[in-house]
């Protein structure tokens, strides 16, 4: 299942044409179920017409990300892939996730948390630069910035209120971003990303040339070891299943500070799940029937 309306739409048809083929390819009966409203009549309609045992969602962003998509599965009773709806909801949500994280005793970045109004822009001129603002739920990238200096606030503000009305303004943690994905439950090989943009943003994730991954990550087994069990402890702490990938920067003290977790990642073969599962010795296509699996099989 993929598509929707939100801003990641293109690429969830990229992540679901590219798991198609995978499943075919793997030898199951697949089919692509592609969401043109965000309904529950919608979701209803295509898979009782698809006569589905089993739904591999690959939505990406609000609707398919957030819990609604899954409580209607949940409510149809058809298994689908990835977290149950409520912990889907928390993923989604940073406020709420970073909340479980610290309870959980992980680090997460110092965050001020700020609501569309009009003491908004009076709270933001009090800040310390460089800071990073981002809407307090969405993925990819998408509307996040890394704010250097005061002129480049209202901007960067302007552009993250466009998907939320809720938005984060975190410190700006210098270090190695990295990232951990976990597979039910087992964390796979930590992924470097280096990218040649001074920021991780949109652009730099999704053109071509733009990021290196390097799969191991050149870390010591000592700090790698940490960073995949701090992304265990995450999923867990969201109440996960099946796949989920954590993303992180170690800071100058060599600790992996959670940004987000993600529970519906990428998943074209050159995605960062499906790079940490081929250097684990899983080709992208047992990978995806792997995933169906765990569904059917919970």
């Amino acid at each position: 299942m993929m598509g929707g309306l939100s801003s990641e739409r293109d690429i969830s048809l990229q992540s679901g044409r590219a798991v198609l083929k995978a499943l075919k390819d793997a030898g199951w009966q697949a089919l692509a179920l592609e969401v043109l409203r965000e309904t529950q009549e919608e979701v209803q309609r295509l898979v009782r017409e698809a006569c589905v045992d089993v739904v591999f969602v690959a939505m990406h962003g609000g609707f398919g990300e957030d819990g609604r998509l899954q409580k209607i599965l949940e409510e149809m009773r058809v298994p689908f892939t990835g977290p149950a709806p409520e912990a889907s909801r928390l993923a989604m949500d940073k406020v709420a996730s970073r909340r479980l994280f610290e309870r959980a005793g992980l680090c997460v970045p110092r965050t001020r948390v700020i609501r569309r109004g009009r003491r908004m822009m009076s709270l933001l001129h009090e800040l310390q630069y460089p800071v990073v603002i981002k809407p307090a739920a969405q993925g990819s990238s998408i509307g996040v910035t890394c704010v250097v200096h005061w002129k480049e606030l209202s901007p960067a503000v302007l552009k993250a209120l466009r998907y939320d009305d809720t938005i984060l303004v975190e410190e700006f943690i210098k270090g190695r971003e990295i990232t951990v994905s976990v597979l039910d439950g087992t964390a796979l090989p930590v992924v470097a990303i280096n990218p040649k943009n001074s920021f991780f943003d949109f652009q730099a994730k999704y053109e071509k040339g733009m990021t290196e991954y390097v799969v191991p990550a050149p870390l010591d087994a000592a700090l790698a070891g940490r960073a995949q069990q701090d992304a265990v402890t995450a999923y867990y702490a969201l109440g996960c299943r099946h796949l989920a990938r954590a993303d992180m920067i170690l800071n100058k003290e060599g600790r992996a500070v959670i940004l987000e977790v993600n529970t519906v990642p990428g998943l074209t073969e050159t995605s960062l799940l499906p790079k940490a599962a081929r250097a684990a010795g899983l080709e992208f296509p047992p990978l995806c029937a792997k995933i169906v699996e765990l569904a059917l099989n919970p």
